[in-house]
């Protein structure tokens, strides 16, 4: 996986180009309680294999085989002090914009270096951060893995049924609940781009009749979206710059694509129907001569206060934080729909005639 700015936003937390979900490496101490609050379990986690380290001699080779394990390890005895830290290294499977089939039950999973002085067994795990969970199960265990070694961790996820890209952020955890730093980020991402090939991926524990149509029933909170507003022009302020003007036409632009990311489980900026943000500001009347656009989704909703500090800490996607400090857009239409206990917000950034 290839670290690279996303032309999307997310929030979605599931977040969600100005798109997305991150918020700033947290700093961990063994003794501190988790901090955040995970999406609950809705699947079986896959094992998670170990990957030696190749240069390390003293590891068994192909010739040296390692009997299987018949009982479960203690954990180990890390000392107090140990540091846990790791460093992504590849995609395994699905590297980034890989197409699945819409529906369909896949395995994602990422090579990681244990680069720390603790040793991880498992009561670390990867879990859903952000954005898009897929199904994911709220835990995964890691491998046994000494300092220095290799790790392949693994989530099984389900396709959304609706065709288009999509993105979600994993973390490792410690023990203690607390994510891990991977060389400067948190996150263990996947973007891909569900495809509908013709064939209906139904699930065996749930038939679908044709043509039925599943109802969305999202909810709507305008505190949220006049807490953005006043989110983003403090900001503004507190850097010297004039505030935005609240644009009708572009809040309804806005309000459409939260509500369609909501209801379609959706963390980028092309809608289900194929629109774009330009789409949308035409399409609500709109005459500015440029837009743009900030997504971003997540389990649990973040605040007003926090989806724009997310924006403005996001140093994957800068055009986040341009777009909210920018001189050259001058309007502004806010968005914000809430569905399958996920808060999605939409800002949508218009320069005038």
């Amino acid at each position: 996986m290839n670290k690279k700015t996303l032309s999307f936003i997310l929030l979605i937390t599931m977040s969600l180009s100005a798109c997305g979900t991150k918020t700033p490496t947290v700093t961990e101490t063994p003794q501190e309680p988790p901090t955040a609050t995970l999406v609950p379990a809705t699947e079986t986690s896959v094992a998670t294999t170990n990957t030696s380290a190749p240069s390390d001699p003293t590891l068994p080779t192909e010739d040296t085989p390692t009997p299987a394990s018949t009982t479960t390890p203690a954990p180990p005895e890390n000392p107090a002090d140990c540091t846990n830290a790791g460093k992504f290294i590849s995609d395994v499977t699905i590297p980034d914009d890989s197409e699945v089939n819409i529906g369909e039950t896949f395995t994602k999973t990422w090579r990681v270096q244990n680069t720390g002085t603790c040793i991880w067994w498992e009561g670390y795990s990867v879990t859903h951060y952000s954005e898009g969970s897929f199904g994911a199960p709220e835990k995964s265990p890691l491998p046994r893995t000494n300092p220095g070694e290799y790790a392949d961790v693994s989530v099984v996820l389900v396709a959304p049924s609706v065709a288009g890209f999509y993105r979600g952020n994993f973390v490792i955890q410690n023990p203690a609940g607390l994510p891990m730093a991977l060389e400067g980020d948190s996150r263990l991402w996947l973007i891909f781009n569900a495809v509908d090939n013709g064939t209906t991926v139904v699930d065996a524990t749930a038939t679908v009749e044709e043509n039925e149509t599943v109802l969305c029933d999202f909810e709507l909170d305008g505190t949220r979206r006049d807490g953005v507003f006043a989110a983003i022009n403090t900001y503004r302020a507190e850097s010297g710059l004039p505030p935005y003007t609240i644009n009708q036409e572009l809040s309804d632009a806005a309000q459409v694509h939260a509500e369609d990311m909501a209801c379609n489980n959706l963390f980028v900026h092309i809608g289900s129907d194929g629109s774009t943000p330009e789409d949308r500001a035409d399409e609500a009347g709109y005459t500015g001569v440029l837009v743009t656009e900030n997504v971003y989704g997540s389990n649990p909703a973040l605040s007003p206060e926090e989806v724009k500090e997310w924006w403005r800490l996001d140093t994957e996607e800068p055009e986040h934080n341009k777009n909210l400090i920018s001189t050259k857009y001058t309007d502004i239409g806010i968005g914000y729909a809430f569905f399958d206990n996920f808060g999605y917000y939409v800002v949508v950034f218009g320069q005038g005639e």
